[in-house]
């Protein structure tokens, strides 16, 4: 056999160099491409947490404020209502933004317009009414309702840490979710008509 001839039998088809080459392509851009499809997602959930935040805290602040504070199951009702629940539980897309993130205050306001926590809370809003008419100035009378977000069983409202979905998408390490305060004013604080009396 002529040696040209021997040349041409080890010779591969055009092509076959390349065999699994797309393969190997493959695997390595499919894991960018699928890195950026959960950082998209994950940003657009966290634009979700911060926008949805803001409502959440106006819609409690608003019920806050023609609600009795002393009624437990009323307020609880109201941050549930504020969250887009009918019963316990956080935000759809993120669980740890639930009722106990809710912090309720309600506050007095000095001549010079400095909002500060009501001391000693009136025992009912009869009383708040008969506060605000001695002294509208008063520590005791309540003239707003503010509404925060805060770390769960923080006394002294710690941001709300923001988790991502699965963890496999690195974030910075301090990202919080904003406090989103909401402050109203006072209204009727659960009063009823022709209420006098603290029962």
């Amino acid at each position: 056999m002529p040696p040209i001839e021997a040349r041409r039998q080890w010779r591969r088809a055009p092509g076959r160099r390349q065999h699994g080459l797309v393969t190997v392509e493959m695997a390595l851009v499919l894991g960018w491409f699928l890195a950026a499809v959960f950082m998209t997602m994950e940003v657009a959930r966290f634009l979700f947490v911060l926008n949805t935040a803001q409502v959440v805290t106006a819609r409690a602040a608003r019920a806050a404020a023609v609600t009795d504070w002393r009624a437990a199951d009323a307020i609880a009702s109201l941050k549930r209502t504020a969250l887009f629940r009918a019963s316990e539980g956080g935000i759809p897309l993120m669980p740890e933004l639930n009722t106990a993130t809710l912090k309720i205050d309600y506050l007095s306001m000095t001549r010079e317009g400095v909002l500060g926590p009501v001391t000693p809370m009136p025992a009912c809003p009869q009383q708040n009414l008969v506060n605000c008419a001695a002294d509208i100035y008063g520590a005791a009378c309540i003239r707003a309702v503010r509404v925060r977000i805060c770390a769960a069983g923080s006394a002294n409202c710690a941001p709300l840490k923001y988790q991502t979905v699965a963890g496999l998408v690195p974030m910075p390490l301090n990202l919080a979710v904003p406090m989103s305060t909401t402050i109203v004013k006072s209204e009727s604080l659960g009063l009823g008509p022709g209420e006098i009396a603290c029962p």
